[in-house]
């Protein structure tokens, strides 16, 4: 999408001229809790301390407050870049959590298997291989968790 004849709400998103750092925080903190979920999050904050502390604000302000909360992508197709690139770095554990972001963003798992296909051929099939068995243990994990 292009930029040209959006105000600033709609191609920016909470990152507004004159924006204040608790609002770019808060907006991303709220991101953040909907595509991870409050469990996820809560526990993210319950283990920060000194030396992380910084990192997380750095997470929720950047990545959450400054990407994920900008209109030009919808958070599917943000999902599906996320997914791609977990895959194509081997961050198996942030696929994994990434994997559950994108189900609760609205893709179905036969849109993540389509995702995972395609990594196979841009991102490499032992990657692919990896990124299937993830899922598969992240889906397994989620029919059998109440």
């Amino acid at each position: 999408m292009s930029g040209a004849g959006q105000d600033g709400a709609q191609r920016h998103g909470v990152v507004q001229p004159g924006a204040t750092s608790r609002e770019i925080y808060d907006g991303g903190m709220a991101v953040r809790r909907e595509v991870l979920g409050d469990a996820h999050v809560d526990r993210a904050n319950a283990n920060k301390d000194d030396f992380t502390d910084d990192f997380q604000d750095m997470i929720t302000r950047i990545a959450w407050g400054g990407i994920w909360t900008r209109p030009g992508l919808t958070r599917q197709m943000r999902s599906a870049v996320t997914i791609t690139a977990m895959v194509a770095h081997g961050h198996w554990e942030e696929l994994a959590m990434h994997i559950r972001a994108a189900l609760r963003n609205g893709l179905s798992r036969d849109e993540i298997k389509e995702i995972l296909l395609q990594t196979a051929i841009y991102c490499g099939v032992p990657s692919a291989n990896t990124a299937f068995k993830t899922a598969q243990q992240v889906f397994r994990e989620m029919d059998t968790t109440p």
